[in-house]
């Protein structure tokens, strides 16, 4: 059964495209399934994507789509990578943002579910979580009108090594840390940007900057900015040679560096004006090159006094400048902001489903459909995709967010379907003003 609304003809051939990877037998279940997802209401099971898209009689079917579909991420995730770069504008530097996020989930049959650290405890104090972990990337590109804005390409399921018991035998599952998906996404990254001849940098939190990920990403030629901990073991540049002077050369200086002592030192403070968060600021910071033994060499490191306490940052990049490192740090909010956008927007964790390999796709699914909306929406005016004549309360220079990008493109297929039934005969004003109506409560 065919879904009943139809997306734009642009953007339904960009996802024919990305389905063009699949079973030739199933590929044609992406777009309605999309569309479903699209026009679900309330909470977003897989049974309300069917529902959304009138997918309900052939529920079986998809169903056993998305289990097929988990296996083939990677491929299709490589086409939407593809369809980004040709249609962002593309800067000297490449920013790619990654962290991980839960999604919590119910049911002891759940599977590759786990108990898991919980990053946002909230009021009652929840240290942990049930559910699943994906370590995800996010492209961090500028919008000449809204500026920062993230698009997510690709989210790996972590499964605890305790967990892994809990799978059926079926299921083919390796072992990996969080560290070592995060590198197979830069060398994923790298492998299909290579041909464009850009710099790719990744940001990344404190709890990536270890060997595991910095290894990868230099075998990538990635460049990784990421939060350096207050104990880090730095060390001095080792100092030049003497002439003459025998013996490998030093890669890591004799001294050890203290970040608390070097912070806490009155002098070397600098002041410098960035423009961070979509505003300039003035930041008060200390910079300085380090050796650091993960890192496998030399440093840049940058130390931030924030309001309350200081802040140390580093670079792979020895000769970064410190607008480039805060920047890149700025820009990682956008991953954040992706994670609220999926969860709340598009209901990443809902899907009720058990099957791994049906789950990595329900939750890459939103990553993709979010991506694609943003891609749809980037050259669009403001006018298109936002409407706040009913808000007067709201601020109306307030960028458009991700949801009002979503009801934009669901008030575009609702229009092309008013127009369908139309059959080219003209309706009276009064019918085109309920319309209109109709259109504004259902988007």
């Amino acid at each position: 059964m065919a879904a009943d609304w139809k997306l734009p003809r642009e953007l339904e051939g960009w996802i024919e495209r990305l389905a063009g990877v699949l079973h030739q037998a199933s590929s044609w279940r992406l777009v309605p399934l999309l569309v479903g997802l699209l026009f679900a209401r309330g909470r977003k099971t897989i049974a309300s994507w069917l529902r959304g898209g009138g997918l309900s009689a052939d529920y079986q079917d998809y169903y056993y789509f998305l289990g097929s579909l988990g296996r083939k991420i990677k491929s299709v995730a490589t086409m939407l990578l593809d369809r980004a770069v040709r249609q962002v504008p593309l800067p000297d530097r490449l920013v790619f943002a990654i962290d991980d996020t839960p999604t919590k989930r119910f049911g002891p049959r759940v599977q590759g579910a786990g108990i898991h650290h919980n990053p946002t405890p909230g009021p009652t104090e929840q240290k942990f979580l049930y559910g699943h972990v994906w370590v995800t990337v996010s492209w961090v590109v500028r919008h000449r009108l809204w500026d920062t804005i993230g698009l997510p390409l690709l989210g790996y399921l972590y499964i605890r090594q305790k967990d892994l018991p809990k799978l059926p035998k079926t299921v083919s599952w390796k072992f990996q840390t969080k560290l070592q998906l995060a590198g197979q996404l830069v060398q994923w990254l790298a492998d299909n940007l290579k041909n464009l001849g850009k710099t790719l940098w990744a940001v990344v939190d404190g709890g990536y900057v270890k060997k595991v990920f910095l290894t990868a990403a230099r075998q990538a030629s990635v460049i990784v900015v990421g939060r350096l901990r207050h104990d880090a073991a730095l060390r001095e540049v080792p100092k030049p040679r003497r002439p003459g002077q025998r013996g490998r050369p030093r890669k890591y200086g004799a001294k050890r560096i203290s970040l608390a002592k070097r912070a806490g030192h009155r002098s070397g403070w600098q002041t410098g004006t960035f423009v961070l968060y979509r505003k300039v600021e003035v930041k008060k910071y200390k910079t300085f090159l380090a050796t650091y033994r993960p890192a496998d060499g030399l440093i840049r490191v940058v130390l931030v006094q924030e309001a309350t306490r200081w802040v140390a940052w580093c670079c792979t990049k020895p000769d970064a400048t410190v607008a480039e490192i805060l920047e890149a740090v700025a820009d990682r909010s956008a991953v954040e902001q992706d994670f609220h956008d999926v969860k709340e927007v598009h209901g990443a964790g809902q899907p009720q489903v058990r099957n791994v390999w049906a789950n990595v796709a329900a939750f890459n699914l939103t990553l993709w459909w979010h991506t694609l909306i943003e891609l749809w929406a980037w050259a669009k005016p403001k006018s298109a995709i936002c409407d706040r004549s009913a808000s007067p309360w709201d601020d109306a220079a307030r960028r458009p967010s991700h949801a009002d990008r979503r009801k934009a493109l669901q008030g575009e297929c609702l229009e092309t379907e008013f127009r369908r039934a139309q059959s080219g005969t003209p309706l009276k004003r009064k019918i085109k003003t309920l319309f209109d109506r109709l259109k504004k409560l259902a988007a």
